[in-house]
């Protein structure tokens, strides 16, 4: 009996390991119906990939193309200096629907979201979903691409947070404009309740008076800020989410 078991234990192991080589890679079986990731498969996640599988961007809400394209200017604006505060990046998906979150707050350097939460668009760029964006003043749109948030003031909305577009083309008309950071009471989750999106304003990314000034506080004074949307000309246009060759090894 003992001879026959190690008999039968030595055509197992011999099994396993010529497995590989009658099933390569993802077709062996062993490992197809294995709950361990094989270290090939590991080793080709990238540091965009581990950023968003640690902080569960995913099913928090946030767009992957959001995310990648967000990383992608946010690293050129931190090469030149444009950044006093490189630990966040915020993104306000905008090819999301207004009754959903999609807003993200993200601590880069701890991999932490700090805020998922609701954001408006301005009223001449759709109902629930953006469709048009603007650079115009009076346009009453929303302005896409990447901005350096400034100070805080007293305004017409209360305490506010200044912006200052860095696209030329997209929304550098932002202070022009007074496209801010504010308060609005449009901007809740009752209002996605009784109506199934929130309100909209003249192109402000308008927040929830019960969360706007712990986001204020919290991304003022330098950080980066990016609205994204399903805009093909920005897509095609941006300077800053084509990444600089002195950029690739980052």
């Amino acid at each position: 009996m003992y001879l026959l078991n190690k008999y039968f234990l030595t055509i197992v192991a011999m099994f396993l390991i010529n497995s590989s080589s009658l099933f390569p890679g993802r077709n062996n079986v062993f490992f197809r119906h294995s709950s361990v990731m094989p270290l090939s498969d590991t080793a080709k996640l990238s540091k965009n990939d581990s950023l968003f599988i640690s902080m569960n961007l995913g099913k928090l809400g946030l767009g992957r193309r959001a995310f990648d394209y967000g990383l992608l200017g946010y690293n050129v604006l931190k090469t030149k200096g444009k950044l006093n505060n490189d630990r966040l990046l915020t993104i306000a998906d905008m090819s999301m629907p207004s009754g959903k979150k999609r807003l993200f707050v993200m601590d880069l350097k701890n991999s932490k979201v700090l805020f998922v939460t609701y954001v408006a668009h301005g009223k001449n760029s759709g109902l629930d979903k953006t469709f048009y964006f603007s650079n115009q003043p009076e346009s009453n749109k929303s302005s896409v691409g990447f901005y350096t948030t400034l100070s805080t003031y007293q305004g017409a909305h209360g305490y506010s947070l200044r912006l200052e577009g860095q696209e030329i083309g997209f929304n550098n008309n932002a202070m022009e404009r007074d496209i801010v950071v504010h308060s609005a009471n449009y901007v809740s989750e009752s209002v996605v309740k009784s109506q199934g999106y929130i309100g909209r304003s003249l192109g402000c990314p308008a927040l929830s008076p019960a969360i706007y000034k712990s986001v204020i506080d919290k991304i003022k004074n330098g950080t980066c800020l990016f609205i994204y949307g399903n805009d093909s000309s920005y897509i095609v246009n941006s300077k800053l989410i084509k990444r600089p060759a002195k950029l690739e090894k980052n």
